[in-house]
């Protein structure tokens, strides 16, 4: 596909002056694991029938980066788990050939990294997110249900070995990992890979209930300080997270707190599922359909203006709270079907 005049690009800004230039694309709402804050254990996921296929997921990200989307990263469920992945991960390396797009990156719980990192790399990925919560083998398995720990600490010194710059990310848990945080920190740095937590969003039903398992970050930093040093950083990677340096361990921490305090001043993100939906905002229902106008032509004129309808309805920000009385989510899809 043929990258449009740099006048397109000028569109892509939201109504409140944010230059949009990240693309999350969700590939597949299925995961090899079941993580209890994110999934119930007997999910049903969607028909396989109305999800894009590899070659669409290539097009509407190309129309992307056309209009000036400059970061993309490749999300699921578990990306890795889909079937000839690598096909669109191959396909998107043009991009960064051009010089279109700065950078190409994924998302993964590390289950299939010993069988694709090198690969990715490859294909001009450079640095992976790898979601994990704990280091305890056990807790690990009660965490993920279906996981094996072992075959994702394989995953990640394979991903190391081909390159690819780690960087952890754990959702912290009250009364499940909370004391263990300090512990992954010294053992990430140790690695040379940065630790961003998370804090739990209440994002579509489980089996469980989230006003248990919410743990603001706050509390968790001022832990931390009783122990670390934590300097400011102005570190940034186009994501939510806001650093700080530990001075003990010389590594990087972050911190993505969208309970606590949110972090849609200064959000240019938008996220696409794995049926063409387009959500603006994370913590918001409003969505616009892009897979009817790609599909109503080999053009992409159409496919065009649905994005600059899109881009013009961004909210300003999110409604994440946790409904303590109703104990109910938020929204009610699942974080793995917007994507991770």
């Amino acid at each position: 596909m043929t990258v449009h005049p740099t006048d397109l690009r000028r569109q892509m800004v939201d109504p409140f002056g944010r230059h949009i230039t990240y693309l999350r694309v969700s590939v597949t709402d299925r995961c090899d694991f079941r993580c209890v804050y994110c999934m119930a254990e007997n999910m049903t996921f969607l028909p396989k029938r109305e999800i894009l296929t590899l070659e669409e997921l290539d097009r509407i990200c190309s129309a992307f980066i056309a209009k000036g989307v400059r970061k993309l990263r490749i999300t699921g469920g578990e990306p890795l788990v889909r079937k000839d992945i690598m096909t669109l991960f191959r396909g998107l390396k043009r991009h960064l050939d051009s010089g279109a797009l700065e950078e190409l990156t994924v998302t993964t719980n590390g289950s299939q990294l010993g069988r694709y990192a090198a690969e990715l790399y490859a294909c001009g990925v450079r640095r992976i997110n790898v979601s994990l919560d704990t280091l305890d083998p056990d807790l690990f398995r009660k965490i993920t249900r279906w996981g094996d720990p072992d075959k994702v600490m394989a995953g990640i010194a394979a991903a190391r070995a081909a390159g690819l710059k780690v960087k952890i990310n754990m959702v912290a848990l009250r009364g499940v990992n909370e004391d263990e945080i300090a512990d992954m920190l010294v053992w990430c740095h140790g690695q040379d890979m940065d630790l961003t937590l998370i804090e739990t969003m209440p994002l579509g039903d489980i089996d469980g209930d989230r006003t248990d398992q919410y743990l603001p970050l706050s509390l968790v930093r001022a832990r931390l300080r009783e122990r670390f040093t934590l300097e400011d950083s102005a570190h940034r990677t186009g994501g939510p997270a806001r650093y700080v340096t530990v001075r003990e361990t010389g590594g990087r921490l972050g911190f993505i707190t969208p309970m606590t305090h949110n972090f849609c001043e200064s959000c240019n993100r938008v996220r696409l599922t794995c049926t063409g939906t387009l959500f603006m905002c994370l913590g918001q229902e409003d969505a616009v359909d892009l897979r009817a106008p790609l599909r109503a032509s080999d053009g992409d004129q159409r496919l065009y203006e649905a994005i600059d309808a899109a881009i013009a309805r961004k909210p300003k920000g999110h409604d994440f709270v946790i409904d303590r009385r109703h104990k109910k989510p938020a929204l009610s899809r699942h974080m793995s079907v917007t994507g991770g």
